[in-house]
């Protein structure tokens, strides 16, 4: 039976639908609420309210969707019984040791103020913790190291050395208000320290070093797994029309479609903090931050490095797949049917004038709050189809286009140098809201944009510049009350 709904942006008394041949119950909406990703909005305000499946999930597809959790929380080792294959050199060791509850693990960086009781970093240098972050290198030029790829990966198993840890430096500085309230930015410096040695006929040799100002280094966080099945669904054709129409000289905005080749297909990349992907990417993840063998990646990411022949040592094996396309497809299930956490106090004053106030600073040019997903749905990357995610209705408050975000700011501003298909390294992709008010709830921290430099919603703002200039400077010169109606309206999504 197909499902007609019809989506607002206000609350809803009820939804009915149904699962496929299967009649549901009315799903009654609370009051203060309003609905999110259609079909897949879920009532959840804990937190796990990343980590539940949509509800029209059922039958086999249920079955899948549990499996797909467990192989992607499940710590991947040599000897689990679900396919090991970790290293030797990795990033993560899981998908869920970075996306703790399909959201953001605290990165690594920002531990206990980045020292311990003696004033040592707590990650950093060797013998320090997991980061839960991603390290991307590139020579000045942009062409990637030969000796270690696009990602130093910072973690080893036992015996195997790593290729490589960061060490973090922060500067901070210190701003007002117009109105005389102050506040704080602060940004990292990164530095590779501790880089893995060479072997030269059989013996280990000189460190693979690479000079600092030969280096360009850029460290992401993870992002949030919500709402990646309505991603992978939405309408090409409308994101072209955005970004046909996303032109505002007044407020020097131009957004800009990202346009990938991923297995001989050219679309518009929607995926990553640089829409640099068609889809999920799930079979990367496991080779790159896991180091997991799939069909699509089957050689190890240290290939020719001395990582090899140390893992040998250790019992490893490397004449099959780690990882099948199966179980592969059961995790970009499990990431596609996640429920999206509704908005919560839709109806609380503050959180309606904060909504103006967002409106008021045109962060909904780039935020943008209604799409729709194609007629359909989204397609698994073995080819299984979610027709639940089609014809939806949608508030992601993104555009999923590359916006130049700034380079001037302490600077710096958020220019990484990183290109990724046609974005340059002063774009990213709008990020894509929903949820964001529940991330200190599901992972404990408020640590935003692409390397955790934010602390909290306030700094995110103001870390735009370029074409977020404008709405920075609207947001800036509001008065204290109407910027902290804005942090609650951010904080209801």
């Amino acid at each position: 039976m197909n499902r007609f709904i019809t989506l607002t942006a206000i609350p809803l008394l009820f939804l009915s639908c149904t699962k496929e041949g299967i009649d549901m119950d009315d799903v009654v909406v609370p009051k203060g609420y309003s609905l999110s990703a259609g079909t897949s909005t879920i009532f959840m305000n804990s937190s796990k309210a990343y980590d539940n499946p949509a509800d029209w999930v059922s039958g086999s597809y249920e079955t899948r969707f549990y499996r797909g959790d467990r192989l992607y929380d499940d710590a991947r080792t040599s000897s689990n019984n679900y396919g090991g294959g970790l290293g030797p050199v990795y990033a993560g060791y899981s998908c869920g040791s970075c996306h703790r509850s399909a959201g953001r693990t605290k990165p690594g960086v920002w531990t206990e103020n980045g020292v311990d009781e003696n004033g040592n970093p707590t990650y950093g240098s060797g013998q320090y913790g997991f980061s839960a972050m991603l390290i991307y290198i590139t020579r000045k030029n942009g062409v990637f190291f030969q000796d270690y790829g696009r990602v130093v990966h910072d973690q080893a198993i036992y015996g195997v050395e790593p290729e490589g840890k960061v060490k973090v430096d922060w500067h901070y500085q210190s701003f007002t208000f117009p109105d005389g309230e102050p506040y704080e930015l602060c940004y990292p410096q990164f530095t590779i320290t501790d880089w893995y040695k060479k072997m030269w006929d059989g013996v280990k040799g000189d460190s693979v070093e690479i000079k600092p100002e030969e280096l360009f280094c850029t460290v992401r966080i993870p992002l949030r797994h919500v709402g990646m099945g309505q991603m992978m669904a939405l309408d090409p054709a409308e994101i072209e029309a955005l970004a046909a129409k996303s032109n505002y000289p007044e407020y020097g905005i131009s957004g800009r479609c990202n346009y990938i080749t991923e297995r001989g297909v050219r679309s518009v990349g929607l995926s990553g903090n640089k829409a640099q992907h068609l889809d999920l990417t799930v079979e990367l993840g496991f080779s790159s931050d896991m180091g997991a063998t799939n069909s699509r990646y089957p050689e190890e990411i240290c290939e020719g490095q001395l990582q090899m022949s140390q893992g040998s040592m250790m019992g490893l094996s490397y004449d099959q797949l780690d990882v099948s396309t199966e179980d592969m497809e059961d995790v970009d299930l499990y990431m596609q049917s996640l429920g999206v956490p509704a908005r919560r106090n839709v109806n609380d004053p503050t959180v309606i004038r904060g909504e103006q106030m967002f409106y008021q600073a045109k962060c909904h040019l780039c935020h943008v709050t209604t799409l729709h997903t194609k007629v359909g749905g989204s397609v698994l990357l073995n080819g299984t189809r979610l027709p639940w995610l089609g014809n939806q209705t949608i508030h992601p408050y993104s555009d999923f286009l590359l916006h130049d975000m700034g380079s001037e700011i302490m600077g710096v501003g958020l220019n990484d140098n990183f290109v990724s298909g046609l974005a340059r390294g002063n774009e990213w992709r709008t990020t894509p809201l929903w949820g964001v008010g529940l991330q200190e709830k599901v992972n404990a921290h408020t640590y935003f944009l692409h390397d955790g430099r934010a602390r909290n919603f306030t700094e995110a703002i103001m870390w735009h510049g370029g074409e977020g200039e404008a709405s920075k400077n609207l947001f800036k010169n509001m008065n204290k009350t109407d910027r902290n109606a804005l942090i609650a309206f951010l904080q209801s999504l």
